[in-house]
Parts: C-alpha cells; structure tokens; sequence
C-alpha cells in the first residue's frame, strides 16, 4: 500500500530528482549572488575615459574664463587710457563674466558630477546658485547689448554724442543692465515659481510658464533683437 501511495516510485527516482532539485537551487543562488555583485561593481565603476575628458575640458574651461575676464579687468584699472567710454562696458561685461566664472560654473561642475545630475547641497545653496546664474548671464547679454549702442550712436550722433553725454548714457545703460538683471533673477525669491525640489533633488531655473515668457524675453529675445537690428543699421 505505501509503495502504491507514494509519489515517487522507485525511491531510487525521487532521490535523484530531489538532488537535481537541490542543485539547480545552488545554480540558481550562485547566479543571483553573481549577478548582485556585478551590479555592485558597476555601481562602483569609475569615471569613463570620455567622463574625465569632458569634466577636464570644462575645468579648463571655467579656469580659462575667470583668467581671461580678471586680466581685461586688470588690464582697465591700470591702464588710464581706458578710463574712458566704452570701456566701461567693457569691464561691466568682464565683472558679470568673472562672476559666472567664480560661482555658477564650479557649481554647475558638482552637480554634473553627482549621480544623475541631482542637486545635494541644499536649498539656499540651489537659491543661490540659481539667482548668480540668471543675474550674471543676463547682465553679460545686457551689456553687449549696450555696447552695440553705443556704437551705434557714436556713428549715427557723432556732433551729438559726445565724451560727456557718452559717459553719462553708458553709466545709465549699465545701471539699467545690472537692475533688470537683478529684477529677472530675484523674481523666483518672491514666489514666481520654485526652483528647488527636494523630493527629486533638483535644482534648476523656475519652470513656471509666466515667468520663462518674461525671463527669456528679457534676457535672450529682447537683448537679440536689439542687437540684430543696431548691426544691420551700422552695416
């Protein structure tokens, strides 16, 4: 009768499946626990080759910029035959750039060298970062812009505009350029939109539609137009 009821006839048989049963657990164990550590080494891989190439390119980068725009600085203040107009604007635009230089492109660095570019260094500094990246890239683009004027109106006004009043409308373009400037990126602080997401660790420029119509007409279309149509008149 037991010889009947059992499930495994011969014993011979169930033995040998139960062993087949228990080694294919073994396999099974094995290839999670391989398969586990290969996903903890590639976790810990370094850096690519084209990773370190590209961090390398733009270190040299944000050196070479902060160098270059402290030597046209430098440059100004020492020489007394560019106390005059436009240099002025020459070294609003060379103080904006130093700016982005000193303090938007190192953070910029961390957060490309974090795990999928998230931001892990906190709210006010992500305020911080934010409101330097679109106050000093606006400001560079304004002062070009004053810049083209000014060349415009030189050319165009030349018994008017003189030394004088060329100084006294640079230094008001300049004033103006850094205002607005400032006007664009304090905007976020106040409440027009969020620039910080701890949730998803994210940092970046407020996603909110009124505020990118008027941040990137201010800073970029506007300044373009401009620029555009003072070249085609000079030309």
């Amino acid at each position: 009768m037991a010889e009947t009821l059992s499930p495994c006839a011969p014993r011979g048989q169930c033995q040998a499946n139960m062993g087949a049963n228990t080694s294919s657990a073994t396999v099974d164990t094995n290839a999670s626990s391989v398969l586990v550590g290969s996903s903890t080494w590639r976790a810990r891989e370094p850096f690519s080759i084209f990773t370190i190439l590209i961090l390398t390119l733009l270190v040299l980068l944000t050196v070479a910029t902060f160098l270059w725009n402290l030597l046209v600085l430098v440059t100004i203040l020492r020489v007394k035959a560019f106390h005059r107009v436009p240099h002025n604007l020459v070294a609003s635009t060379a103080v904006s750039d130093v700016l982005v230089a000193a303090l938007v492109m190192p953070l910029s660095l961390v957060k490309e060298l974090s795990a999928g570019r998230r931001w892990r260094l906190g709210r006010e500094l992500c305020l911080v970062w934010v409101c330097f990246d679109v106050l000093c890239c606006t400001a560079s683009i304004w002062n070009v812009t004053a810049i083209a004027l000014d060349r415009y109106w030189s050319i165009t006004r030349h018994l008017e505009y003189t030394l004088l009043t060329r100084r006294r409308i640079s230094n008001v373009m300049i004033v103006l350029t850094w205002v607005l400037s400032a006007a664009i990126s304090l905007a976020p602080l106040f409440g027009w939109g969020e620039t910080y997401s701890p949730e998803q660790e994210r940092c970046q420029v407020s996603q909110e539609p009124s505020y990118t119509i008027v941040s990137t007409g201010g800073a970029f279309y506007l300044p373009l137009c401009v620029v555009l149509f003072v070249y085609w008149k000079i030309y």
